[in-house]
Formats: structure tokens, C-alpha cells, sequence
């Protein structure tokens, strides 16, 4: 049973100084020191039970989203939790609808990073409270109360309330066998931490070998910076996982769209599966353009890191307007088929 109210909410600038190791360059972030305001929420509950959530940074930018957080706290603080559970769908709306606030977002930048450190924090006291990780939680909420946490604000044009319903009724059939399988085998995944843009070579192949011997199939290389270094990086770690393990790329949104298509023509030798963030992640044509001028090479685009409204997800997706998801469609196809095997 949900009980409590919120007594206090405090967030903390925590970082990380990973850029003294080149740990998550890329060609657009050389010098990323990894943080987080991290969010903790506290309740009159009993059991004493905290929420804990983050939002994930690269450092000075941490010292911002905390201010944002500070300036939500106000709609948080004071809340009952079996309210705020109760219609989790007005809560949400509150936190990203604020009339001063909402100007500097809605639901984009850092307005988004903040609302997402306090909601992690109450999905996690909610998760807590009913002695359930999140991610069971979720998966046996009945399909009415899983939609009742939805906005569908924006999006109504392309899924109802009632179509995403429907969905959610329909995946219920065999799901206790989906859970077995996945808590049996887990899920397959992609490694990108032996080949950061600002590793040496003898870094690069240290860690690429001991990703194989831990039994990585899929790797994705950071690219974008200078032309003749990625062909002479990709040479070397395909050289490394061999043909039967996966590449991909990700140029963290370096290149103009034009540039994009020449550039992954160049790197198209090593046969990457997908090219990730090739250009800006606001420019959905232009995602478009490039995933159509690759798809004969059979390479795929992938984007959505930095999608992070319904309004720009409708329209990535949107079928005759771009195919930007092709290459993370046909992986997601290709390791859900290998965990279904």
C-alpha cells in the first residue's frame, strides 16, 4: 500500500572527473566528465523509505538542472503519495506544465532533465513501497493503471487512450513466458566502453579483448572527429570482433547532413549495422535524407537519445516522413530474435 507524505526533497551536484581518462569522449563532447544531480526524497511513511533519482550529465551543466530541481521542489514537497500515485498522470503534468517554468522547456532541455530526476525519485519510493523492483512494478500494473501514468497530451492524433489500451491488453498474452525467459537470459545488448573517440590504440585492443572474452558480439565505435583516423580505427576493432560480431557507430551529432552520407560511405567497408546521431537531433528530415541515402549500402540510422518530446517522437516515426529508427528497428529485430532463440 502506497502511504506517506513528502517531507523533503534535496539534490546534490555529484560528478565524476572521467575526462582525465578521455572515459566518454566523442566527437562532440572531448572533455566529458560524467555527473548527476541526484535527487532524494523523503517521506513521514514509517518504514522511513527514500526515493532516489538522477539525471545524467558531463559536468558544469550539473550545477544547472540542480537549480531546476530546486525550483520544482515546490510541487513535490508537501504531495501525499497515494495522490500523486493515483493519478500519476496529473503529477507529471504539474511538474512539466509549471506557467513560469514551462517557458524555458516544455519537456525539452533542462526542465526535462530536472522533471526526470524528480520522477525517477518517486518511481523508485513507489517501487519501494511495494516491496517490487521498478521494473516488476511496472510489468504487473494492469493495463488501465500503466495508461493512467500516461500523457497523452500531444499525441492523441497518433495513439488514444484507448488504442494504447487495446496494446497494452493484447501484450499480456503470454507474458508470464516473456518474463521467464528474459529473467532466465536477459537481454542482449552493445558494449561502447572499449572504444571511446579519445583512447589509444593499445587501450582500444586491451579492452576490445577483454569485451570478447566476456562474451561481447556488439560493439559500437565512436566516430566523427577526423575521417582517416575512424577508417583506421574501424579497421582495427572489426580486425579485432572479426564478421560474425556486430559494429555500429555513433558520431554524437558531428556532422551536417551532406557529410554524414559521404563520411559513412567512407566507413561503409566494415559494414556497420547503423550509424547513430549522424547530425542534428532536432533535424528529422534531415535523418530522413541520410537513412535514405544509406539504406542501399544495408546500413540503418538510429537516433532518439535526443528525442525527448512525444510531439518530435510522433514525428520521427511517422511512417512516409522519415525511416531515421530503421537501423535501431532492425536491431532491436535481430536481438530480440537471438533471445527468443
Amino acid at each position: 500500500m502506497v502511504k506517506g507524505k513528502i517531507t523533503g526533497l534535496s539534490v546534490k551536484d555529484v560528478r565524476f572527473p572521467t575526462s582525465l581518462g578521455q572515459h566518454g569522449s566523442d566527437a562532440m563532447h572531448t572533455d566529458p566528465d560524467y555527473s548527476a544531480a541526484y535527487v532524494v526524497i523523503e517521506t513521514d511513511a514509517e518504514d522511513a523509505i527514500k526515493g532516489y533519482g538522477l539525471t545524467f550529465t558531463l559536468g558544469k551543466g550539473t550545477e544547472i538542472v540542480v537549480c531546476a530541481v530546486k525550483a520544482l521542489s515546490h510541487l513535490v514537497v508537501g504531495r501525499n503519495l497515494e495522490d500523486i500515485v493515483a493519478n500519476f498522470r496529473d503529477f507529471y503534468r504539474q511538474l512539466t506544465s509549471d506557467g513560469q517554468l514551462r517557458w524555458i522547456g516544455p519537456e525539452k532541455g533542462v526542465v526535462h532533465l530536472a522533471t526526470a530526476a524528480v520522477l525517477n525519485a518517486v518511481w523508485d519510493l513507489w517501487a519501494k513501497q511495494e516491496q517490487k523492483p521498478l521494473w516488476k512494478l511496472l510489468v504487473y500494473m494492469t493495463p488501465e493503471q500503466l495508461v493512467s501514468c500516461i500523457d497523452f497530451r500531444y499525441i492523441t492524433d497518433v495513439l488514444t487512450e484507448a488504442q494504447a489500451l487495446e496494446i497494452l491488453q493484447n501484450g499480456k498474452q503470454r507474458q508470464e513466458a516473456r518474463e521467464e525467459h528474459m529473467v532466465k537470459h536477459g537481454y542482449p545488448a552493445y558494449t561502447t566502453s572499449c572504444a571511446w573517440l579519445g583512447y589509444s590504440d593499445n587501450q582500444l585492443q586491451k579492452l576490445c579483448a577483454d569485451a570478447l572474452k566476456e562474451g561481447w558480439t556488439r560493439f559500437k565505435v565512436k566516430v566523427g572527429a577526423d575521417l582517416q583516423d575512424d577508417i583506421r580505427r574501424c579497421k582495427l576493432i572489426r580486425d579485432m570482433i572479426g564478421h560474425d560480431n556486430e559494429l555500429m557507430l555513433d558520431a554524437n551529432q558531428r556532422w551536417d547532413v551532406n557529410e554524414a552520407i559521404s563520411w559513412v560511405k567512407e566507413l561503409a567497408v566494415f559494414k556497420p549495422l547503423w550509424i547513430e546521431e549522424p547530425t542534428s537531433p532536432d533535424d528529422i528530415l534531415g535523418h530522413g535524407t541520410i537513412s535514405k541515402a544509406l539504406a542501399p549500402l544495408g546500413i540503418g540510422v538510429a537516433t532518439g537519445e535526443q528525442v525527448s518530446t512525444a510531439t518530435h517522437i510522433n514525428q520521427v516515426t511517422a511512417a512516409d516522413t522519415s525511416k531515421c529508427l530503421d537501423g535501431l528497428s532492425l536491431e532491436s529485430e535481430r536481438l530480440t530474435a537471438a533471445a527468443t532463440e
